[in-house]
């Protein structure tokens, strides 16, 4: 015969109790294993989570980054905009000024122009200078000598010729000569400078240049080393003008010789 269980009995709460913890544990092995099964999902989504925490972090930061750098380009712009204001109004008044003092100088440019024109219509015709006074031979001179103790001795060696030139018989014209030579005895060309001294004392023998002429004619022909030539050209120069300068010079220069 089959045995039956009282309720109530203590055999069948036992059998209550066991049949209950059979399955809580049943339970627990299931929520074990589910929790086994879903752990890798949980990890991968729980990783997506703080991916996209870091994505929304970044943007965050990149956007407070834009919106600094939007705002002070704004206030740059909003600067550039004032400069450049201030700069047409300040432009357009000096512009303004200018044109105003423009004005006012032509203005009085005209009234003196007009003012110069009706002068000129009053005054006469200026008149030609004559010839003489175009070509002056002592300007000439006066040029080329300036020329000589300045330096420029090719300008007066060129002057000293044209005056000689345009004026062969002139007043100046032995001063010109012995200025010819003074040209080539300041460069140390002393046998071109001994010519022009002999052309002073055959072209103008009664010319007051002559003594000097003598005496830098024996001085250009000791450089050359012609004693006695020099000592001839002293000698001829103290005894034609023996009260001038030049002779006194040419004495020493003799005196000396001799000692």
């Amino acid at each position: 015969m089959r045995a039956r269980l009282v309720r109530g009995s203590p055999t069948a709460r036992g059998a209550r109790r066991g049949l209950r913890a059979l399955a809580g544990a049943c339970f627990v092995a299931a929520l074990g294993l589910a929790s086994s099964c879903a752990s890798p999902q949980l990890n991968l989504l729980r990783s997506g989570l703080d991916s996209l925490r870091v994505v929304v972090d970044t943007m965050k930061t990149r956007d407070s980054v834009t919106y600094v750098a939007l705002v002070d380009l704004k206030r740059q712009v909003a600067d550039q905009r004032e400069i450049l204001l201030s700069t047409r109004a300040s432009t357009g008044t000096t512009s303004q000024q200018v044109n105003d003092q423009m004005s006012r100088l032509e203005g009085r440019l005209d009234e003196v122009l007009g003012r110069f024109t009706q002068i000129s219509q009053r005054m006469p015709a200026p008149s030609q200078p004559p010839a003489a006074a175009q070509g002056d031979p002592n300007q000439l001179y006066d040029q080329a000598n300036q020329d000589l103790t300045q330096g420029r001795y090719a300008l007066a060696l060129g002057g000293f010729r044209d005056f000689l030139r345009r004026y062969p018989t002139g007043e100046l014209a032995d001063n010109a000569q012995y200025g010819v030579g003074e040209c080539f005895f300041a460069q140390s060309r002393f046998d071109s400078a001994a010519v022009e001294y002999g052309k002073v004392e055959s072209g103008w023998p009664s010319g007051d240049r002559v003594p000097a002429a003598l005496y830098k004619l024996g001085l250009s022909r000791e450089k050359l080393g012609q004693d006695d030539a020099a000592k001839k050209t002293f000698e001829d120069l103290v005894k034609r003008f023996p009260n001038s300068g030049e002779a006194q010079l040419a004495r020493e220069r003799l005196g000396g010789k001799r000692r």
